[in-house]
């Protein structure tokens, strides 16, 4: 599981500047105007061959609920300033509390000093998360001598850097990697993780509480009464399970500061560690392309899927229901047509038998390794059925491949030239291995790499 960072800080200290540096990409909008970044934004990143998710959480907004600005010290800016700390602290594995050098220790950045260092927890003698304390602004040799100021926060050594002009942010990212936990120091757990993600009040908490027979969790018809990712370790049929209920997972523009977006952060750390992801969907309101942005993070993390249709219960049926149901899913899921679907009601219970079993199955099918002679079959009588379109008077020659890793099932093929290979190209490969081997519900990856005739 890829290490979390939580940009926390005070508005306008340059944390987007920062998130933007730290990922590569201007995904964030920048903008002097304190307060700009108005929701959570989760992105990933890598140095010295470490990867990690980076949030920035937009800083403390300076205007409450749009009327008049929010003094420093007023109570509704203190509270929202404890509220995005304290939730940075609790779910985040690593923090980056960025000040402002340019203007020095203020009274905000004092009060969130004092949360973070509250709320972090003692492990024998380390604090837990560990907190970088980042003066940025800092272009000049006088900026980074004054940075010292911020020894007063009580944070230990400030990392005097300039995000916009990427000045020292190296010794930072050096030093935030090497506190990685190594792959050996990970904990050993055997069990299959199965997270249930969705839409607010898609019914997750409803099907855990059926699934292990107990109410575990709160169930409410208010949407987003789960705000934590929950574990509950269980067995079935002899496996060991181990069910996250999270958090809905809103539109982006939908998301409330504070606690909301760092319950969608949990739920994205969730499918992160899930082996297999229930995506339920409300089949009262029907799919929505909130649906399928959450089925492509799933995608991208390159989990395996079960969809599941919750509420069905509710739905006036005839004999084409679930068959029109299942064409629209398909349409707007149609980069997944390898998803099973169960129409469930979590309520009622209907189907819910069903529910783990093809879970199981589809991680069964996550590990399968296919010999490189199925495969080299593959590829040869794909290419003679279809031969690749050409490019330039050049055509894609694939000379053999080999399964070069299971969970999830990734195949190399060594060809001519890969830039020949065209994603529609692609496509029709990746549903000849699935003729030859479904892999239900499982992403595959196709890996080409060049090579001389």
């Amino acid at each position: 599981m890829k290490p979390v960072i939580a940009l926390v800080g005070r508005p306008n200290v340059g944390k987007s500047t920062l998130f933007n540096r730290l990922i590569g990409e201007r995904l964030a909008i920048v903008d002097d105007t304190p307060g700009t970044t108005r929701d959570r934004l989760v992105s990933e990143a890598e140095w010295n061959g470490r990867a990690f998710h980076v949030v920035d959480t937009g800083g403390i907004d300076p205007t409450h609920g749009g009327k008049t600005p929010l003094s420093v010290g007023s109570a509704d800016f203190i509270r929202e300033i404890r509220e995005q700390a304290v939730m940075a602290v609790r779910d985040a594995d690593y923090v980056l509390f960025v000040v402002d050098g340019e203007t020095g220790v203020t009274a905000p950045d004092r009060e969130v000093a004092e949360i973070l260092r509250r709320n972090q927890k003692k492990v024998g003698e380390e604090f837990l998360p560990p907190i970088f304390l980042v003066a940025n602004k800092c272009e000049t040799l006088e900026r980074r001598n004054e940075a010292m100021q911020f020894y007063e926060l009580g944070l230990g050594d400030p990392y005097p850097i300039s995000a916009i002009h990427g000045t020292d942010t190296g010794d930072l990212l050096d030093d935030l990697v090497a506190a990685f936990p190594t792959d050996d120091e990970a904990e050993e757990d055997d069990s299959v993780k199965i997270a249930i993600v969705g839409k607010p009040n898609a019914g997750k908490s409803s099907l855990l509480n059926k699934l292990v027979g107990e109410e575990r969790v709160i169930v409410s018809p208010i949407a987003g009464t789960t705000r934590d990712a929950i574990d509950t370790p269980m067995e079935f049929d002899g496996a060991k399970i181990t069910l996250i209920d999270t958090a809905g997972i809103r539109r982006r523009g939908k998301i409330e500061k504070g606690v909301e977006q760092y319950s969608v952060l949990r739920a994205f750390k969730a499918i992160e560690r899930a082996d297999v992801v229930l995506l339920m969907i409300d089949a009262v309101e029907g799919i929505s392309t909130q649906d399928a942005h959450i089925a492509g993070f799933v995608l991208e993390a390159s989990k395996s899927v079960v969809v599941l249709v919750n509420k069905w219960d509710a739905v006036e049926k005839d004999t084409y229901t679930m068959n029109a149901f299942t064409d629209r899913i398909r349409e707007e899921l149609n980069f997944m047509a390898y998803v099973p679907l169960l129409f469930i009601s979590a309520k009622n219970g209907q189907r819910v038998d069903q529910v783990l079993p093809m879970a199981l199955r589809v991680q069964e099918e996550r590990l399968v390794r296919l010999s490189t002679s199925q495969i080299n079959k593959v590829l040869q009588n794909a290419q003679d059925e279809h031969p690749a379109p050409s490019h330039a008077g050049r055509s894609l020659k694939m000379y053999y491949g080999t399964q070069v890793r299971s969970d999830p099932p990734t195949f190399m093929i060594y060809c001519n030239d890969p830039k020949l290979a065209h994603f529609t190209y692609r496509r029709f490969i990746e549903n000849r291995i699935r003729e030859e081997y479904s892999f239900l519900g499982t992403p595959i990856r196709l890996v080409l790499k060049g090579r001389k005739e």
